[in-house]
């Protein structure tokens, strides 16, 4: 598991907020001490193993949209404004879930 700080537009490193990378290429983007958005990295599918992955990026129902500065950090971390995460939560590609175990 690999851990560093998001970086601003300057460059510095930003306090608070993480990118998490785990043992399977899986990345976490987390704020403060909150999960906020989980993009799954499938492994490649064989005749006997099925990939069972059927969202790529899993949001946090109660913080995925918290605050400003998370959600400044959330759509750097996704590439995209909020009015594409919300269009892609309307769809169904991507999934609100609880990614903090009830915190």
């Amino acid at each position: 598991m690999k851990t560093e700080n998001m970086t601003s537009t300057n460059g510095n490193k930003v306090a608070n907020q993480f990118i998490i990378t785990d043992d399977n290429g899986n990345e976490f983007f987390q704020s403060y001490s909150s999960v906020i958005v989980k993009r799954y990295y499938p492994h490649q599918e064989s005749e006997d193993n099925l990939n069972t992955v059927t969202n790529k990026v899993e949001l946090d129902k109660k913080y995925w949209n918290y605050s400003n500065t998370t959600g400044k950090y959330r759509n750097i971390f996704l590439n995209e404004t909020i009015k594409d995460t919300r269009k892609k939560i309307k769809s169904g590609e991507y999934k609100l879930t609880d990614l903090n175990g009830g915190i």
